[in-house]
């Protein structure tokens, strides 16, 4: 009997990771983030309980699947649907406050024209281009959009 607890121990550490593994993954990660943690707790360990106790049900008796088997089963189809309703429920009315901060602030690399070079007094046409590429682009900081015009 020892072993055999042992074994559900590991069957529940087991769940609990693939729980919250396929939660993310089908729920999305930012909406379990922004979750409360009673609510993860909740349904979280109770989705591992149950498949705990489904997979207890299944050895106990000589059909794998018996009421017992079903019954478990059925609590553990409620516990995911009540995850897939959470996620929905923060999807729709959860508010992410943390990114609004860092939309206001575009940096934009321009090309600052600098002043009219003098004519040399012998005008060459390789010196304007040499100037031309000796020029360096100038950054700055556009902090409102309505200096964006290009």
């Amino acid at each position: 009997m020892p072993i055999l607890r042992l074994a559900y121990i590991a069957l529940f550490l087991i769940a609990l990771l693939a729980v919250f593994q396929l939660w993310s993954q089908v729920g999305g990660q930012s909406h379990l983030d922004l979750m409360p943690w009673y609510l993860k707790l909740v349904l979280g360990t109770g989705s591992a309980f149950a498949i705990v106790k489904a997979s207890a049900a299944a050895l106990s008796n000589k059909n794998a699947w018996n009421n017992a088997t079903l019954r478990w089963c059925g609590i553990l189809l409620i516990l995911l649907i009540g995850c897939g309703l959470a996620s929905y429920y923060v999807h729709v009315y959860g508010e992410d406050e943390g990114d609004e901060d860092d939309q206001d602030t575009v940096n934009s690399a321009l090309v600052m024209p600098a002043a009219a070079p003098a004519l040399p007094a012998t005008f060459s046409a390789a010196a304007p281009a040499a100037q031309i590429r000796a020029r360096k682009p100038a950054t700055r900081s556009i902090t409102r959009w309505d200096n964006l015009l290009i």
